[in-house]
C-alpha cells in the first residue's frame, strides 16, 4: 500500500478521507493547521480515532511553511482538500485568508509536486462555486465558469494554477468539483449542520431568499468515492470532474424532509439573498461516471439521517436538556 498526503485532514471531507484510506490498509501523512475559521477542537474530534493509528502521521502546520520536499520523497498520492471555505465570508477584509490558503498554499505544493518523483496523482478539491449563475442545468465541465463570489474566484484560480503545473512540468494534477457536501463531521458554518443545530435549541434558521433555490447535495462518503477513484485512475490525470449527488433539490422541501426525519418541523425565518450565492446547481456527472466509474450510492434522504444521528450524538447535552425528537 501507497503513502498519501491528506491536507485538511481534520476537517469534514479530509477526516473522512484519510480515515478511509487508514481502513484500506494505506499509510497516511495528515496536515492541519487547525485555525479558527471554525472551533479547532471540532476538528480534533473528527480526527481523535486516527491519532492513534500506527499508520497515520498528524502534522500541525501551514501548508505555506513546510518543507514539501522532504515531505513528498515517498508519497504517491496527495489529497489536496485544505482550503479557507465559505461562500459569504469572502467579503471584505477576510479575503486576504482566501488569496493565502487558496492560491498561495496550493502554489507551494504544485511547485514541490513537480520534483516529487514517486507522486502518481495529485487529487485538488474544487468547487461547483466557480460556476457561479450558470446558464445551462445540469452544468457541465465545458461551461464557462462565472465565479460569483470571492471564494470561487480562488478556488478557479488554484485549479487553473494546477492546470497550468500539469501542462508545463507534468505534475499529475487533476481537480474535483464538489456540489454542495454533507454528512457527519459537516462543519458548523454549513446549511445542514445549522439547521439541525438550530431545531435542536428551538430555534428558528434563517433561510436566504424565498427557499426555492436548488442544489445538487452530495453525500461525503460519495465524495470520498470519487477522491479515491481519481487517485487511481489513469485516465483522470489533467482532467476536471463534477463530483455532484445526481438530483437537484429545493431547498424548502428539504428542509420540509429533515423535519420528518426529526420528528419536529424547522421554523423557518425568510431574509434576504445572500451575496455571493448561486441561484441554483445542477451537477452533470457524465463524465466521472465515463471516466471514474462514479456512480453516487447514498440518497438525501438516508444522507440526512446519518448527519441527523451524528448531530445528536454531537449536541448530546443540548438535546437533553430541550427534549428533542429523535430521528427514525
Amino acid at each position: 500500500m501507497g503513502i498519501s498526503v491528506v491536507t485538511g485532514a481534520a476537517g469534514f471531507i479530509g477526516s473522512h478521507i484519510a480515515e478511509t484510506l487508514l481502513n484500506a490498509g494505506h499509510q497516511v501523512i495528515g496536515i492541519d493547521h487547525f485555525n479558527d475559521y471554525y472551533n479547532p477542537e471540532l476538528k480534533r474530534g473528527n480526527i481523535s480515532s486516527l491519532i492513534n493509528h500506527p499508520n497515520f502521521k498528524l502534522i500541525d502546520g501551514d501548508i505555506q511553511f513546510l518543507d514539501w520536499n522532504l515531505l513528498l520523497e515517498d508519497v504517491d498520492v496527495i489529497y489536496h482538500q485544505a482550503a479557507q471555505a465559505g461562500v459569504r465570508a469572502s467579503w471584505g477584509t477576510s479575503f486576504r485568508a482566501y488569496t493565502e490558503r487558496n492560491i498561495n498554499a496550493t502554489q507551494v505544493i504544485l511547485e514541490a509536486a513537480k520534483d516529487a518523483k514517486n507522486l502518481k496523482r495529485l487529487v485538488y478539491a474544487s468547487t461547483s462555486s466557480i460556476y457561479g449563475n450558470a446558464e445551462t442545468l445540469p452544468t457541465s465541465e465545458t461551461i464557462p465558469p462565472l465565479p460569483v463570489s470571492p471564494y470561487g474566484i480562488t478556488k478557479l484560480a488554484a485549479e487553473r494554477m494546477g492546470n497550468l503545473y500539469h501542462d508545463n512540468f507534468g505534475v499529475p494534477f487533476c481537480a474535483l468539483r464538489y456540489f454542495t457536501v454533507y454528512g457527519p463531521r459537516q462543519r458548523p458554518d454549513m446549511g445542514f449542520h445549522k439547521f439541525y443545530k438550530a431545531a435542536i435549541e428551538g430555534q428558528a434558521i434563517d433561510v436566504f431568499g424565498d427557499g426555492r433555490q436548488t442544489r445538487d447535495f452530495t453525500f461525503v462518503s460519495d465524495v470520498v468515492a470519487a477522491n479515491l477513484a481519481a487517485a487511481n485512475c489513469d485516465a483522470a490525470n489533467g482532467q476536471i470532474f463534477n463530483i455532484g449527488g445526481g438530483s437537484r433539490v429545493v431547498l424548502e422541501d428539504v428542509l420540509d424532509m429533515m423535519g420528518t426525519i426529526m420528528g419536529q418541523p424547522i421554523v423557518r425565518n425568510y431574509i434576504d439573498q445572500a451575496r455571493g450565492d448561486a441561484r441554483h446547481t445542477s451537477a452533470d456527472v457524465s463524465k466521472a461516471k465515463a471516466v471514474l466509474g462514479f456512480n453516487p450510492q447514498v440518497s438525501l434522504h438516508e444522507g440526512l439521517i446519518q448527519q441527523w444521528q451524528w448531530i445528536q450524538g454531537l449536541y448530546s447535552p443540548v438535546v437533553a436538556a430541550n427534549g428533542a425528537a429523535g430521528g427514525k
